[in-house]
């Protein structure tokens, strides 16, 4: 027998007044109805309806039951709705790792409105320009740069990470606007020191760029190498030197004429970026809520 179902029976059956009338509300004939009943008095051992061929009539014992099955399925639903909100509303701490830069220009700033349409979210977020494992380190979704060959993971394309040549006005009105990719090598080129292991550490010494004659490799030289975007970024405005740096970070200050883009028609290379999380967390709401944020705002198409 199943309880609760046999005391929804029994409620309707009190609250319609005849078995025929609780049969239609259940949806079952009336000899179903008559076998939830006599199932739940056996397993109770006390009758709960006085029956006639005309009228029925709750015992002191079924009245007092009544109300006891009102409470427990009262409970039962509420205990329904609650597991129906955790479905439907993001909840919860949602951990996020993206790279160092993205995640202070782009991402950062994001957040906000992102709190604003999850206010039941809590937000960890760690910004590394290392790949850590979402698995073994508890993320439930990572920004990554550069190919992707984590298999168990989900790989969402989002606009690529484009960078852009730049230097300050005093630097230029003192050296000189190079024009082409040879006129780097009479320049003071300031690098990003890439770590270890990572696809791009050779840009350290050559920079290359794709413009109408294809892809070109220029080496140049500077006065500094540094492993901090935000260092190279300082340096840069200050007329130190050229930088190529990430377009989220150099935005403002181009805008704003604090740097000069350089030779647009000599692209530095973009990097692939792509938003990964593993396929069995997609149902959390809290992940598909901001899966579905970021490709709103960064998606690729």
């Amino acid at each position: 027998m199943d309880l609760f179902q046999a005391m929804t029976v029994y409620v309707q059956v009190v609250e319609t007044g005849s078995m025929t009338a609780a049969a239609l509300q259940c949806e079952m004939s009336t000899t179903m109805v008559g076998n939830h009943l006599r199932a739940l008095e056996q397993r109770l051992g006390v009758r709960l309806l006085n029956r006639t061929t005309r009228r029925q009539r709750l015992t002191e014992f079924g009245t007092a039951y009544y109300q006891r099955c009102l409470e427990v399925l009262g409970l039962v639903a509420d205990s329904e709705r609650l597991a129906e909100q955790a479905l439907d509303e993001p909840s919860g701490t949602l951990r996020i790792t993206a790279p160092l830069t993205f995640g202070t220009e782009k991402l950062a700033p994001a957040l906000s409105e992102f709190a604003l349409l999850c206010p039941r979210v809590k937000l960890d977020v760690v910004l590394t320009n290392r790949r850590p494992d979402l698995l073994e380190n508890g993320f439930d979704v990572a920004f990554r740069l550069g190919n992707t060959e984590e298999a168990q993971l989900i790989a969402r394309p989002l606009l690529d990470y484009s960078l852009t040549m730049c230097a300050s006005p005093e630097y230029l009105a003192r050296k000189g606007t190079p024009q082409k990719p040879d006129d780097l090598q009479h320049h003071d080129c300031l690098s990003f020191a890439y770590p270890a292991g990572d696809d791009w550490q050779s840009v350290e010494k050559h920079w290359r760029l794709t413009g109408p004659e294809g892809e070109v490799a220029v080496a140049v030289n500077g006065p500094m190498l540094i492993n901090s975007s935000a260092g190279l970024h300082q340096a840069a405005r200050t007329g130190m030197g050229i930088v190529v740096l990430p377009d989220a970070l150099m935005e403002q200050d181009l805008k704003d004429g604090k740097l000069v883009a350089l030779m647009q028609n000599y692209l530095p290379p973009s990097r692939p970026m792509n938003l990964m999380y593993a396929q069995d967390r997609y149902r959390l709401p809290k992940l598909r809520s901001f899966v579905d944020f970021a490709l709103q705002r960064w998606g690729k198409h």
